[in-house]
């Protein structure tokens, strides 16, 4: 057979193997393309869309960065509802973790008189039950229900000292809400009157961390003011209060209004408070002080229901008359009017006799605490009791009297002196003038509301229609909430009075005798400018005798002087009494002048927060406190061998 004959039958052979070979190719390539959209279409409608599909040979290659383990297996999951899942090929990374964030760390205190709630979320390695008890401690005993979570994360930064100044605000505020975290604390609490809301305001302010955010909200519950006074004058200095009371916000207002309308210039307020004779006080008040205004100055007193006008000495009569006729008529029933038109006035000041003045009274109180009584009494009874009374209200004060008696003083003269007295009380220094039918004080006091408390009590002791004069200037200076002590300050003032006086001891016992408490009775007075300030109470004696019981003695010692305090009403949450046997020395125990020295009762500044001392400053300050030798005062036991 001819080799031609095979041509065409191979030719088709040929044709036809290629043509398979193209229509395979074909049909591989559909089912690619087919494979790739339908996977690319699940991926996207699922919002898988950082996935890459590639089909390779059939196989499906899927590749991009998941963000985590479950994105990569739900890609896959994918993929495999379109093909085999053999088929899929996994070349996805996933995305590094995230390191995990630690959670922000509070706890919240809640205060009052059925006990302490903690709730919050704090570290594992913070020590719950200790700080349960310190809180327990710090509240007298009270219960503390203990409802904090914890997470294992390290202790953040400035969360051991927010702590630490939350549980001091704790002590001070038996009616509190305290939310403490390391970066913040938020005090929400109430005080008992608003000189104690600004006492705590201050304190706390002044002892909170540098680095730490402080919210306070100190909220004090309404005064009650007896008897309810509002006292507005006119004269030559213009318009103003001396004092002024209201018991609503509306009310206030409205006397503003009226006061302004009568000259008032600048910022005035009234004391919002509880006790108001009549709910139409700001009726009576505004009407008032309208009919002061139409008469051209003078004085308008409202003591409760009690209204005392004064004019001027120089109004007219047909005026005066007309203008108390239309106050009377206006005041509300309950409101009792008195009305006066005085005789002009002159003070001389000396209280000797003056053939044209009245006579007279006179009280100087000095910055110093001298205290000079002189001028006019009715017999000596009542010079005896003005000034036992003034040794009674001025307590400390060097009373000089020089007082002389007069049986041509008028009726009710003693009561005019003492309520005199009373309101020259109130100044830090000053100057009252009594005469029989006026009453004049001056003077500087560090109270913003002292001339309201004089007006008040004068308002109250001399009785209706009663003419005085006040002028009382606020100094800054003398305000003892403003200049409180530093906590430096605290510790040196009180080192400073046991210098002077020692508190001593019964000999070998930790009785305080009768001359170490008059120095217990002046540590327990200063305190009250530093209650919260946290100090050490460290005990010390000589080496002689055995050392453990030296150490045990000056413990006891130590709480002694904190007990005594305790008993003289002195809050001690912020005191710490600490027995250092003979472990200090500031002295030479070889002589009796250094054992006297040695044996001694110091306080010192407890500092929070500070790093740890290392080698010899680590010994020479483990304690943690600096003792201040130079500033230690001693204390000293008559035994029969001197020691300890």
């Amino acid at each position: 057979m001819r080799l031609s004959s095979y041509i065409p039958a191979v030719l088709a052979l040929l044709v036809a193997a290629v043509m398979s070979v193209t229509v395979a190719v074909l049909a591989v390539d559909r089912i690619e393309d087919n494979a790739e959209r339908r996977v690319n279409s699940l991926l996207m409608t699922d919002a898988q869309d950082w996935a890459s599909v590639r089909v390779d040979r059939l196989k499906v290659h899927l590749s991009g960065t998941a963000e985590d383990e479950a994105t990569r297996f739900k890609a896959l999951r994918l993929a495999g509802r379109v093909v085999d899942a053999t088929r899929v090929i996994d070349e996805i990374d996933v995305a590094a973790a995230a390191e995990i964030e630690p959670p922000r760390f509070s706890i919240e205190i809640l205060r009052n008189d059925a006990g302490i709630s903690l709730i919050g979320l704090v570290p594992v390695a913070m020590d719950r039950e200790a700080m349960a008890q310190t809180i327990g401690e710090l509240a007298g005993g009270a219960d503390v229900a203990d409802l904090l979570e914890t997470a294992d994360h390290p202790i953040p930064a400035g969360w051991v000292e927010a702590i630490s100044f939350g549980l001091n605000a704790l002590a001070q505020l038996p009616r509190s809400k305290i939310s403490v975290a390391a970066d913040s604390v938020e005090i929400n609490a109430i005080a008992d009157s608003g000189p104690e809301k600004r006492l705590l305001e201050a304190s706390l302010k002044r002892e909170a961390p540098a680095d730490i955010a402080l919210e306070l909200d100190i909220s004090a519950p309404r005064l009650v003011i007896t008897p309810f006074t509002l006292r507005f004058l006119i004269d030559e200095n213009g318009a103003r209060f001396d004092a002024c009371s209201a018991h609503t916000e509306e009310g206030r207002a409205a006397i503003l209004a009226a006061a302004a309308e009568a000259g008032l210039q600048g910022k005035a307020t009234c004391v919002l408070g509880l006790g108001v004779p009549s709910p139409s006080w700001p009726d009576a008040v505004t009407s008032g002080i309208g009919a002061l205004a139409e008469l051209g100055g003078g004085s308008l007193t409202f003591s409760d229901a009690d209204v005392s006008l004064v004019a001027l000495d120089s109004v007219d009569e047909v005026q005066f008359d007309t203008a108390v006729g239309k106050l009377e008529a206006e005041l509300p029933e309950v409101f009792s009017l008195s009305a006066v038109r005085p005789e002009p006035v002159m003070i001389d000041g000396t209280g000797e006799d003056s053939e044209d003045g009245p006579p007279e009274f006179v009280a100087t109180k000095s910055p110093e605490g001298l205290l000079q009584l002189r001028g006019k009494v009715s017999d000596e009874r009542q010079r005896n009791a003005v000034e036992g009374f003034a040794h009674a209200r001025f307590v400390g004060a060097d009373v000089q009297a020089a007082m002389r008696a007069d049986d041509a003083l008028p009726d009710g003269w003693a009561g005019r002196v003492f309520a005199g007295l009373a309101a020259l009380a109130v100044l830090n220094n000053g100057i009252l003038v009594v005469q029989p039918e006026f009453l004049d004080i001056r003077g500087n006091a560090g109270d913003r509301n002292a001339q309201a408390d004089v007006s008040r009590i004068l308002s109250d002791q001399l009785g209706e229609a009663e003419h005085f004069s006040i002028k009382v200037t606020y100094v800054e200076a003398l305000d003892p909430e403003i200049n409180l002590p530093t906590p430096e300050e605290c510790v040196d003032r009180i080192n400073a009075i046991l210098a002077a006086q020692k508190v001593s001891f019964e000999p070998g016992s930790a009785d305080i005798d009768p001359v170490g408490l008059k120095t217990i009775d002046r540590i327990a007075e200063m305190m009250k400018d530093c209650s919260d300030v946290p100090m050490e109470i460290g005990g010390h004696t000589d080496s002689q005798g055995r050392e453990v019981m030296n150490q045990a003695l000056s413990q006891q010692r130590a709480e002694a002087v904190l007990n005594a305090l305790q008993a003289r009403r002195v809050l001690t949450g912020n005191l710490t009494p600490t027995g250092f046997g003979e472990a200090v020395p500031i002295a030479d125990n070889g002589t009796e002048e250094g054992r006297e020295a040695n044996r001694r009762i110091e306080f010192t500044l407890i500092i929070t927060g500070e790093p740890e001392p290392e080698g010899e400053d680590a010994q020479a300050e483990g304690d943690g406190h600096d003792h201040g030798a130079e500033e230690a005062a001693t204390e000293t036991d008559e035994g029969t061998d001197g020691s300890n």
